[in-house]
């Protein structure tokens, strides 16, 4: 699968956090494509990249907003 033009970028990070960020934003009635670049070497036999920032989540254009507020509010509230 690869990621259209559709999709917008909404998150680059650890890929734990990515995990709960995407299953959130499910919950919330946002729908997410996950890209872990990690995973993808470690299954095609090498591991490349960084568990830091391996993740990237992906959303419709048109959510985009919504699921950049929903991420901002819940780093805000996370380093409180």
């Amino acid at each position: 699968m690869s990621v259209s033009s559709d999709l917008t970028l909404v998150y680059t990070g650890s890929r734990v956090e990515g995990l709960l960020l995407k299953e959130l934003l499910e919950e919330n009635g946002i729908g997410v494509f996950k890209k872990d670049s990690l995973e993808a070497s470690v299954i095609a036999g090498w591991a490349e990249g960084s568990p830091e920032d391996a993740c990237q989540l992906f959303v419709e254009t048109a959510n985009a907003e919504k699921a950049k507020k929903f991420l901002a509010d819940y780093f805000a509230s996370r380093d409180k």
